[in-house]
């Protein structure tokens, strides 16, 4: 028989419609659970997630969320709690990524990347614990090996997942012993095939001898999720060992 770990439970993806989000939001559903997933402008994509969530024969819903807003946090919390009747699991994968310049940085770009990176993680928190709380759940971080090295182009990146990386301590200290809260904190991941000498470059240097992909992370999430719940405040890196170069 399969094996369902998640069966009878519900989560909550931010950003799930595509990308690392999606494969952790069908990565869920196969192992049995109704995911929600939130998008802000990929509804396209969105709709062929859900589709894919209900063709494994899981209620599978697509909430279109600004996760810097309160309001919309709040709105896209209330409906996946009023869809599933509970809330089991908070995955916060909705992040931004770029490079800039640290010495021609803009305040606009410093704070739309703690806006999304931090802000995002903390209001979903914030409004998903009572209900988590009733579940007795839990909470899994989408970090990034940026947020635990200093990266000279992506100064911004790096520091607001270097905050993401303290709140999971912080929540997992707050929210403790009802909910449990972890990080999955991903290297160099490749989502497609294409010809890339950048990401060549990347495997090339990573002891394991190639760059991640979105099931890597899937099943890391996965783990924290099924695992045992006594594991919180841990920030796991999944980077095939990049970061010990």
């Amino acid at each position: 028989m399969e094996s369902l770990p998640l069966i009878a439970k519900s989560a909550l993806v931010t950003g799930g419609a595509r990308r690392i989000g999606r494969e952790i939001a069908l990565t869920l559903a196969r192992a049995g659970a109704d995911v929600a997933i939130t998008y802000r402008s990929s509804q396209a994509d969105a709709a062929q997630t859900v589709e894919q969530i209900q063709a494994l024969g899981r209620r599978g819903i697509a909430i279109e969320c600004d996760v810097r807003s309160e309001d919309s946090v709040r709105g896209a919390v209330a409906a996946t709690v009023e869809q599933f009747c509970r809330l089991d699991i908070l995955v916060n994968n909705a992040a931004i990524f770029e490079s800039a310049p640290l010495d021609s940085m803009t305040v606009d770009q410093w704070d739309a990347m703690f806006e999304t990176n931090a802000r995002g993680p903390f209001l979903f928190a914030r409004e998903s614990i009572p209900a988590l709380r009733a579940a007795e759940g839990r909470i899994v971080n989408i970090g990034s090996l940026g947020g635990c090295l200093a990266w000279a182009t992506h100064a911004h990146y790096c520091a607001s997942k270097a905050a993401l990386n303290s709140l999971t301590l912080t929540m997992a200290k707050t929210f403790a012993p009802a909910v449990s809260v972890n990080s999955v904190a991903p290297g160099a991941i490749v989502m497609d095939t294409k010809p890339d000498p950048e990401a060549d470059r990347f495997a090339a240097k990573t002891p394991m001898r190639r760059n991640g992909t979105a099931d890597d992370i899937a099943q890391a999430v996965l783990f924290f999720l099924t695992g045992p719940k006594f594991i919180t405040g841990q920030i796991l890196t999944v980077d095939g060992g990049l970061g010990l170069v």
